[in-house]
């Protein structure tokens, strides 16, 4: 008897079939990372050009699958998408995805370049949670003429940061803002060039409370301590 007969390879089946598109993967990739969601905020911020049409098509299809849920708006809010539980089972999949690409698909600089959330992404999981303040602090990175130019990473002691797709308003004292273009910040997120010298030569410029700016290049693991996101989504999956 093959294998195509087993419950087992039936299920998995079921689950490609469902989920193996590019934009339903890259919709969850998008509510894992940044949480609920707005129509237009997710259109604007998957990598790629997708159509409304589309966009509402693999939305249904994920809520008829009990993944996502749209939550109505009140009166003045924009209705939001955001992960089920069912949903929230997929994060250590997705992680897991992520570094198995990680480790063993080919790496394509220019990628991270026309999506500066994946920087952002590889910034979040290089923090050493223990050096960042007790209280909550937010990274705010501006990267001019990117797709998505601003995006936010809320850090706090012995906590897994959280990358947002729009400012947490938390009051001004407890802001870094960190500007610079893509390319400049690519190497420091891949543990290959330190905080301090891309603040030397200023393909970095750092802002904000005197103090954080002061700390901010020790919240981070050096270039040869460097946890990428393998060893992350493997301790997550694992968790």
């Amino acid at each position: 008897m093959g294998s195509s007969a087993t419950g087992g390879y039936c299920a998995f089946t079921k689950a490609v079939e469902r989920l193996g598109d590019r934009w339903s993967l890259l919709i969850l990739r998008e509510l894992t990372l940044f949480g609920r969601q707005g129509f237009n905020t997710l259109a604007d911020g998957l990598p790629g050009h997708i159509s409304r049409s589309v966009l509402t098509a693999r939305l249904r299809r994920l809520e008829e699958l009990g993944i996502v849920v749209r939550r109505s708006a009140s009166r003045g809010h924009t209705a939001e998408y955001l992960l089920t539980p069912a949903g929230e089972q997929l994060r250590p999949v997705l992680r897991a995805l992520w570094g198995w690409a990680e480790q063993w698909m080919p790496h394509d600089p220019a990628m991270a370049l026309r999506d500066p959330g994946v920087i952002a992404w590889w910034l979040a999981h290089r923090v050493d949670t223990a050096r960042v303040p007790e209280r909550q602090v937010v990274l705010e990175i501006a990267m001019p003429g990117a797709d998505v130019p601003r995006g936010w990473i809320l850090l706090a002691q012995g906590t897994e940061p959280t990358l947002c797709a729009e400012d947490p308003l938390l009051d001004p004292d407890r802001y870094v803002y960190v500007d610079a273009d893509a390319a400049a910040l690519y190497p420091i997120a891949r543990g290959m060039r330190t905080w301090a010298a891309a603040i030397e030569d200023r393909s970095v410029r750092i802002d904000g409370s005197p103090a954080l700016v002061r700390e901010l290049p020790s919240w981070f693991l050096p270039p040869e301590a460097a946890e990428l996101p393998l060893a992350f989504a493997a301790s997550q999956a694992g968790a």
